[in-house]
């Protein structure tokens, strides 16, 4: 409301601005048109033609003000429907369901295998690619970290597998040997679960910001806020899970608000889940709750995660390093620690001596630990 205020004022002020300097102009001009008939009356002129005059000019100064106005807000008014004209001339999404999804309707994914196929990927026609070729292979039930500096392409590879963005038609994502372009994205985005960076609150009651769309009985939510340690501090609230909450609410912190995501994720319970430097934003305590709860509720399922701590995915099956698009290295963390000049050996080094020691010792016993 200020800000529309703001702008309101600005509008009318300008407008009351010009109208009074108009009304300047129009003063200036029936001032010369009555100077002008002065000096025809005392050449002679005619006494009617000279009354004539000075009445068009005085009559004339309403109307010009009323036109020049008019002019402006129209200009103005023109904006909006250049904006409306580009929103209505946007490309629009693929179809939300293809006729093809009935068959995959829970069965899909059954397992979890990911596969990225010569992935090209542009945000628009004409742009330099952000994606360039990458190619590597996930089994089902692997934990894979994804790194690299700001501009790597890390969310670039989440949005390419959310069709948030469309793939170069040479390029595929396959799930489950299932091609994701060929799928309606409701039903790709459906099977993917995914713990943003930034916690997002819906407006609405604790339960429907976990359950939109009431497909879960009340005691799968209670289990599942248990599993993220909430359940106490819901119920201690006065209408518990009928709680209202919204984005700018102070009932939860920062991380209380991730771990909401993270229920949200253990109800859906599919088979992928991406973790989108899901940790960044909390503290070390709340980090290593959601790491534990997601080793013990994801056990069976694929999980990649974007990561902003390098200890977050140390312990990983796989390691992920890209560069400015470009996939660098794939391998498990204490493989590509014994290459020499390696660049994922190169960002652990960079933390520190004692940092490095401690990650190298992590990857060690996670790799003796799986083989």
């Amino acid at each position: 409301m200020d800000r529309n205020g703001k702008a309101y004022f600005t509008y009318n002020s300008a407008a009351r601005w010009m109208g009074y300097y108009l009304d300047y102009v129009s003063g200036f001009f029936i001032l010369c048109t009555i100077m002008l008939a002065f000096i025809l009356k005392s050449q002679g002129t005619d006494s009617a033609h000279v009354a004539l005059g000075i009445t068009s000019a005085l009559s004339l100064s309403g109307p010009f003000q009323f036109f020049v106005r008019c002019t402006a807000d129209l200009a103005n008014s023109m904006t909006s429907v250049q904006r409306l004209q580009e929103y209505a001339e946007l490309k629009s999404e693929p179809p939300q369901v293809l006729s093809s999804d009935k068959l995959l309707k829970g069965k899909w994914p059954n397992k979890g295998a990911l596969s990225f196929v010569n992935t090209v990927m542009r945000y628009r026609e004409g742009f330099d690619p952000v994606l360039k070729n990458i190619s590597f292979e996930v089994k089902p039930g692997m934990k894979v970290g994804v790194v690299g500096r700001t501009g790597a392409g890390k969310s670039s590879l989440l949005q390419a597998l959310f069709r948030l963005s469309e793939i170069e038609p040479s390029s595929k994502i396959i799930i489950d040997n299932v091609d994701t372009s060929k799928v309606g994205l409701k039903t790709l985005r459906e099977a993917i679960s995914i713990i943003p960076q930034s916690p997002f609150i819906f407006e609405g009651t604790v339960r429907e910001n976990l359950d939109p769309f009431s497909l879960y009985s009340d005691q799968d939510i209670w289990n599942a806020l248990e599993d993220v340690q909430l359940k106490e501090s819901i119920l201690q609230m006065e209408e518990g899970l009928k709680q209202p909450i919204s984005e700018g609410t102070s009932v939860f912190s920062v991380g209380q608000k991730q771990l909401i995501c993270l229920a949200r994720a253990i109800l859906r319970n599919n088979k992928i889940l991406v973790l989108d430097e899901a940790t960044a934003n909390v503290d070390m305590d709340t980090d290593g709750l959601i790491q534990q709860t997601i080793k013990r509720k994801f056990s069976q399922c694929t999980v990649l995660t974007v990561a902003h701590r390098l200890d977050t995915i140390i312990e990983s099956d796989r390691v992920l390093v890209l560069s400015h698009g470009e996939a660098l290295e794939f391998d498990h963390p204490h493989n590509l620690l014994q290459k020499e000049g390696g660049h994922f050996a190169g960002m652990v080094a960079a933390t520190g001596s004692k940092s490095e020691q401690n990650l190298r010792n992590k990857a060690e016993e996670a790799f003796f630990q799986t083989h």
